[in-house]
């Protein structure tokens, strides 16, 4: 029996349904810009004289990786580069998308080659894919079936193939400025249609791009959150109302952000500035770092950039770590504080850490050398008549409790000085001491 025209109608919505009427779409996507001049921020990466932006409105473009914060841009410089290439636009995200999902994309692109339209294939989140997943794009980038721009929040260095990466130029792009994402707001409140009857003050609209932390989509949904509870007026309380809950600053345990913050915190320690370590602990609080992790990362400091020239940096770590299992959070944090200005005031040595080094690596290769004779341990008759701790020399035996001129190297190692202690701290007393020590080896026996 023929198919109706009301049967038809079915059937062709499922397969093309409508797109959304703009005012239903979030903010952000309405806000999205159709030229590059409305692209907010990246200048580093868009001025004139730069060579993105000349590529760019050359139209010809080949295969890039966005790496960036979320909501600097990567999504919509993606689509803005597919209209001046006049290529055809295909989005994947490796969140959602599987082998059928890419096979059903190159298809796409094959078919667009056929007609000599380009294609673009955006994959967001690409360092979700798998290293396998990764490399079923090679051949088709080869050939020249996609241009491929991939997005990632995550350091391209370590979560995608090196394969992928020669063949795209890594762009990197930076966290909004606030003054960038109030551009942004105002131009919504001027221009989008929906919000085209509120008001709201410069000083509240300041409040809101300060909040958006560097993410341009997020400035845009506490506005739109903020106009869906006014009348007309985005007025103090309503902000206060939207930003009750947090601003959720960027951090995340696993990621680049972390570790770029933990190793700003050590290298400030290092240092010797205070305040900058002050600030970068706050920073990794104000995350949600987890303190323990931070109590340990000053336990190493204290050992590899103190060590000896201030021995109580180590006890003072520990404390620190102690009492924030006691306490936790927020009663412990002031003891990582504590702990933090004393690190980086306290004098510096990275001695002991050089030392070990050169000692682990002289373990590892001078193979199992065997223990001198004089230095083993004598429990049973056997091993006294093996000379197991023969001509020993108990130190403290000896004048000013020091054998001098004894060898405590295995016998075919020559003997080693790993230990340099510097001039700052304790460590002065230290230096002493091996000089003097060394003053009574040189003498005659």
């Amino acid at each position: 029996m023929p198919a109706s025209i009301f049967d038809l109608s079915v059937i062709l919505l499922s397969l093309f349904p409508p797109a959304a009427a703009p005012e239903s779409q979030p903010l952000a996507a309405r806000m999205r810009p159709q030229q590059l001049a409305d692209f907010v921020g990246q200048a580093h990466l868009l001025a004139e004289d730069k060579p993105l932006y000349q590529i760019i409105h050359s139209g010809h473009v080949s295969s890039m990786i966005f790496w960036g914060p979320p909501g600097t841009g990567k999504t919509t410089l993606a689509r803005l580069i597919s209209h001046y290439a006049d290529a055809a636009f295909i989005s994947l995200s490796a969140v959602l998308s599987g082998v059928k999902d890419i096979r059903a994309a190159m298809t796409e692109a094959k078919n667009n080659l056929a007609h000599r339209q380009a294609t673009i294939l955006f994959v967001d989140e690409v360092h979700r894919f798998n290293k396998a997943q990764q490399d079923a794009f090679l051949p088709y980038i080869e050939d020249g079936t996609i241009i491929f721009i991939g997005a990632t929040t995550e350091n391209p260095s370590f979560e995608l193939n090196n394969a992928l990466l020669s063949r795209a130029r890594v762009y990197v792009l930076k966290s909004l400025q606030t003054t960038d994402i109030i551009a942004l707001l105002q131009r919504a409140l001027e221009t989008d249609p929906v919000l085209a009857r509120q008001q709201c003050a410069d000083e509240q609209v300041s409040l809101l791009a300060k909040a958006a932390d560097g993410d341009a989509r997020r400035g845009l949904n506490l506005l739109e959150i903020a106009a869906s509870l006014s009348e007309g007026e985005i007025d103090a309380s309503i902000v206060q109302q939207v930003l009750a809950g947090g601003t959720n600053r960027r951090f995340d345990k696993a990621g680049e952000t972390f570790y770029d913050q933990i190793s700003a915190l050590h290298k400030s320690i290092r240092g010797s500035a205070p305040d900058a370590s002050l600030y970068w602990l706050a920073r990794l609080l104000d995350g949600g770092c987890d303190p323990l992790y931070i109590a340990r990362r000053l336990v190493r400091i204290a050992s590899e950039d103190i060590g000896n020239a201030d021995p109580r940096t180590l006890q003072l770590s520990l404390n620190a770590w102690d009492t924030v299992e006691r306490l936790g959070v927020p009663e412990g944090e002031l003891a990582l504080a504590q702990a933090v200005v004393f690190l980086a005031t306290a004098a510096k040595s990275n001695a002991v850490y050089k030392a070990f080094k050169a000692a682990m690596q002289d373990a590892k290769q001078q193979g199992s050398l065997d223990v001198p004779l004089h230095l083993r341990n004598a429990p049973t008759e056997l091993m006294k008549n093996l000379d197991y701790g023969k001509q020993y020399r108990y130190a403290h035996d000896e004048p000013h409790a020091y054998a001098a001129g004894e060898n405590y190297f295995p016998d075919a190692l020559p003997e080693r000085q790993y230990y340099f202690p510097v001039d700052r701290g304790l460590e002065i007393k230290i230096a002493e001491k091996l000089a003097y020590l060394r003053q009574l080896d040189a003498e005659p026996k």
